[in-house]
């Protein structure tokens, strides 16, 4: 044991008294590993880490199946899935928390809110804190008007007091009983979290048939995920069949695990992530074998002396089995600081709701590091041992002579080009994907002017504004209040600006007489809408005054919406929508007018049809819904810095409605950057791990043409000797290299497109299709013949200078 021992020792010895290789090698493994850790710690924490629920792997979220959403259901579906067999209880929760304002111990501000049954928490395995849960009949027609706290909001309003319990909390100036303090581990276990939670209102009809909750359904023992996703198809399917909005539309529902639906979003971004991750792993794990086999190279006539002198194979081993281990525990000790520094980044950069506010490099990701990165330098020593031990056979002495190579060890030598090229060109083009999408976004033509344009948010407390009449009213005061503020030019309410997001553009169906219903982005505007942003008219006319309650309902759609639903011949023509919020008959309106897209035609996916309908014609039932969902917005045209006109924005508000609070104000030009958002992520994800497989890749090049030229030296020094010039040799090798980079390419540029196909879920929800077309395919082809050539370049030249004299000597 002690011989054993010794050798390892002398070899660590003698790599620490010359630290460059031990350096090169381990900070290349370290930069390879150290990637991939913060991936899959990430990927670990928020994907794959168990919630904080008892069995938490026996829940289900049942219901309307969509690409990249969790399972939806409405009241109704809800009802129909009840009693299913193999299930022990359900369970629902609103699908987006609603914005509401409260006021009680403190000055009135706005919160965000969640819907939950009284099932849902025994369903989860859940108990409150302090007080109680709902109880059958709170949740009713008519809800009771009773509150539980979040563990967060319960210690920022009430500093931690058990005593809030049984207080009076006013939420949209009704008091509501504060019955209950959930534990912290509820935010980190449901969709949306919440600062507090209200009754959900189940009722079978109105907007029973609207989308907007999640079913969590616990599985009984014995029972199996798809034998209750067929139940639930069943159901649901019989219930579109009886629903004036489903019926006939091609939806699929089903059942998936909670924990993956509660993820679904993120989760395919993180896909990503990882795989990028991945691939500069490979890269580095290549460039690690390399250099390991360079190593073995420099050692093979230690290796030759020791096999002559009777030594057995592992004696021969130890040195450098010994190295490599000292290189695999560098690399590894390098690369959890740099997985450390990582985790530190992601957590300034991430949003606390995706990191819960904290994550940690976890002690698996640690030994799972070390691991990988063991294994990785000791299977690449003992390559590198069989090619040192190759260089001394009597085939390798025929072929290519004392320092040369045979024709299957330079297939190895092409093959470690090949694959480095191969990795690098699938990444390169990734990122090459989003950095078109960036530029295209940054020259997208949009179809409203959003430059000057400043945004207030506030949702009208509803005992105070309760229906559309007093929403509009205010809605008229502040406008009239805020044109007189110094440097506004022109003010509109809307319930959502041209860009929000899906729940604050309310999609809801509506059709044409006769045709299918398809889905809508729902806008109640204020008359000067269209000429605050600036949007072309294109047919017909806009909304007057004269549009108002009682008179002729009105309506405005987009040119998509005209082509789509009308043929292109909208105007004059009737819009119907068979929403439940109009209980009777549909709602319908004669289209006045024809405006462009708001969205661009291209760089943001699928156009979304728009219909537009005056502010003060709203139905009540669906101004009711819509403040589940989002806030009235206000626009404002005006000069010089918007950031200048919050505290004046603000005390407009105050003056005009003083218990109103202030949801959010902002820039239309956020609001855009915002929808863009996505792009931007993926380019930065994808251009890290990008740069990291370029100095890889360079890295690897030079590595494995040094080895080559090595490997051949005896051969080059034969070519010398018999008349080849030093520009000869040297192209000799640098032509060998850069055929063999082409070949590289060529796979390449195959494994990008099937790379782009599997993750084509990923990059869609990033914001680029993924595809990289002709422009992305020749720029990465020219960097990398580029980077190459250079990496090539030194090693041909070393090539061109060998001495004929001093490589013959030993013959």
């Amino acid at each position: 044991m002690n011989v054993w021992l010794a050798e390892v020792w002398r070899a660590w010895r003698a790599s620490l008294r010359r630290p460059g290789f031990l350096l090169l090698a381990s900070g290349v493994l370290a930069l390879g590993i150290g990637a991939n850790a913060v991936a899959f710690n990430l990927v670990d924490q928020i994907l794959l880490k168990p919630l904080p629920v008892p069995q938490a792997s026996r829940l289900l979220a049942v219901g309307r199946l969509e690409p990249r959403w969790p399972p939806q259901v409405s009241v109704r579906q809800y009802e129909a899935l009840q009693h299913l067999e193999g299930v022990r209880s359900i369970g629902l929760q609103s699908f987006v928390t609603a914005t509401l304002n409260i006021a009680g111990n403190g000055v009135p501000q706005q919160v965000a809110a969640a819907y939950i049954d009284h099932s849902l928490l025994p369903t989860m395995g859940i108990q409150p804190q302090f007080g109680r849960n709902f109880v059958a009949g709170e949740d009713g027609t008519q809800p009771a008007p009773v509150v539980l706290l979040s563990h967060a909001f319960w210690k920022l309003r009430y500093n931690g007091n058990p005593d809030a319990i049984g207080q009076s909390l006013k939420v949209e100036g009704m008091p509501h009983t504060i019955i209950g303090v959930l534990p912290e581990t509820f935010d980190a276990t449901t969709l949306n979290g919440g600062d507090i939670l209200l009754p959900a209102k189940l009722t079978p009809d109105g907007s029973g048939d609207q989308l907007g909750y999640v079913a969590v359904a616990r599985l009984a023992d014995g029972a199996t995920p798809a034998a209750v996703g067929a139940q639930v198809e069943a159901r649901l399917k019989a219930v579109a069949d009886r629903s004036a909005t489903d019926r006939g539309m091609h939806v699929r529902y089903g059942a998936m695990d909670y924990q993956a639906a509660k993820n679904v979003q993120l989760g395919t971004v993180l896909v990503l992530f990882q795989a990028c991750a991945l691939l500069v792993l490979l890269i580095a794990l290549v460039n690690v074998t390399n250099l390991l086999l360079l190593r073995a190279l420099a050692r093979h006539r230690d290796i030759a002396v020791r096999s002559a002198m009777g030594a057995s194979s592992l004696r021969m081993a130890v040195p450098l089995l010994g190295e490599s281990l000292l290189v695999g525990l560098s690399a590894a000790g390098f690369g959890v600081l740099l997985a450390l520094l990582g985790v530190a980044i992601l957590l300034g950069i991430l949003p606390a709701e995706v990191t819960g506010g904290e994550m940690h490099l976890g002690m698996h990701t640690v030994v799972l590091t070390v691991l990988v990165s063991l294994i990785a330098t000791l299977v690449s020593a003992m390559l590198g041992l069989w090619r040192a031990r190759a260089i001394s056979s009597f085939d390798d002495l025929r072929e290519g002579g004392r320092s040369g190579g045979t024709r299957y060890q330079g297939r190895i030598y092409s093959a470690l080009v090949i694959a480095q090229v191969t990795l690098a060109v699938a990444l390169l083009c990734a990122c090459g994907s989003f950095l078109r999408a960036s530029w295209n976004n940054a020259h997208l033509r949009w179809g409203f002017d959003y430059t000057n344009v400043a945004t207030l948010a506030l949702s009208p407390v509803r005992a105070d504004y309760p229906d559309v009449q007093s929403v509009t009213e205010l809605s008229r005061r502040l406008v009239d209040r805020m044109r007189q503020v110094p440097g506004v030019l022109d003010v509109v309410a809307a319930t959502s600006l041209p860009v929000n997001d899906y729940f604050s553009t309310f999609g809801m169906p509506a059709h044409a007489q006769g045709q299918m219903p398809t889905y809508v982005y729902y806008r109640a505007v204020g008359t000067d809408y269209f000429r605050l942003f600036g949007m072309r008219l294109l047919r017909g006319r806009l909304f007057t005054r004269d549009d108002s309650k009682g008179g002729e309902a009105v309506a405005i759609v987009s040119q998509t919406a005209a082509r789509r639903m009308y043929g292109g011949h909208a105007l004059g023509q009737q819009v119907l929508m068979d929403d439940a919020a109009h209980p009777g008959q549909p709602w319908t309106a004669r289209i006045v007018g024809v405006v462009d897209d708001t969205f661009p035609q291209q760089g943001v996916g699928r156009i979304p049809s728009e219909l537009y309908v005056p502010l003060a014609q709203m139905a009540d039932a669906l101004m009711t819904r819509y403040r589940t969902i989002g806030p009235m917005h206000y626009a404002l045209r005006v000069q010089g810095d918007l950031a200048s006109y919050g505290e004046a924005l603000r005390a407009v508000v105050a003056e005009v409605a003083p218990e109103q609070p202030v949801a959010a104000m902002g820039s239309m030009r956020e609001a855009v950057a915002e929808q863009l958002d996505g792009t931007q992520t993926g380019a930065w994800i994808s251009g890290v791990f990008a740069a990291l497989a370029m100095l890889l890749a360079g890295t690897g090049l030079y590595a494995v043409m040094s080895v080559a030229v090595a490997a051949r030296e005896h051969e080059l020094g034969v070519r010398a000797a018999l008349g080849a010039s030093p520009m000869r040799l040297a192209t000799l090798m640098l032509s060998g290299g850069m055929a063999r980079i082409a070949v590289g390419l060529t796979l390449g540029l195959i494994l990008a497109g099937v790379f782009s196909r599997v993750l084509s879920t990923s990059f869609n929800q990033l914001g680029t299709d993924g595809a990289f077309g002709p422009w992305v395919a020749g720029g990465v082809c020219v960097l990398l013949l580029a980077f190459g050539l250079l990496a090539c370049l030194v090693p041909a030249i070393r090539a061109g200078r060998i001495q004929p004299m001093r490589v013959l000597q030993g013959d």
